[in-house]
């Protein structure tokens, strides 16, 4: 039976000029650098799953959570295939924290001048322009990568 795509949701949450960032610690993109997000739940609307995954992973509490784009994410090595939707949400209150250390081993705010690698392969696409729309989110990244 052919594999199919998994779907994704990847939260990106920013607080003064600085994104949400965690070191994920699962097989699946060991050791990288990502957003929270998570697998999207049956019945479950791409806002409530942002905002359902954030507080799970971080311990912060986000609102008004709208669409991004997406990302069409391969792991060749892992057989494994998403597409991610990402989204953006804005931040409301907590200070991150390890809510399970199975999932990440780091959480924190970071430049978006100087984000910390590696990064995980669909953020990365999504960092990289390889998304759709092609959107040009967000718009300070322009001259940094």
């Amino acid at each position: 039976m052919p594999k199919r795509p998994s779907v994704g949701i990847g939260v990106i949450i920013t607080r003064e000029d600085q994104v949400l960032l965690m070191k994920r610690q699962n097989s699946h993109g060991h050791g990288t650098w990502s957003p929270p997000g998570g697998h999207l739940e049956y019945g479950e609307s791409f806002e409530e799953c942002a905002i359902r995954e954030t507080l799970e992973e971080t311990g912060v509490v986000i609102a008004n959570s709208t669409f991004l784009g997406v990302t069409n994410d391969c792991f060749n090595v892992q057989e494994k295939h998403y597409v991610t939707i990402w989204m953006e949400g804005k931040y409301v209150s907590g200070e991150p924290k390890i809510n399970s250390e199975r999932e990440m081993s780091e959480v924190g705010w970071f430049s978006w001048h100087s984000l910390p690698k590696p990064l995980f392969l669909p953020f990365e696409n999504f960092l990289a322009g390889q998304r759709y729309p092609d959107t040009q989110f967000p718009l300070l990244l322009s001259d940094s990568i």
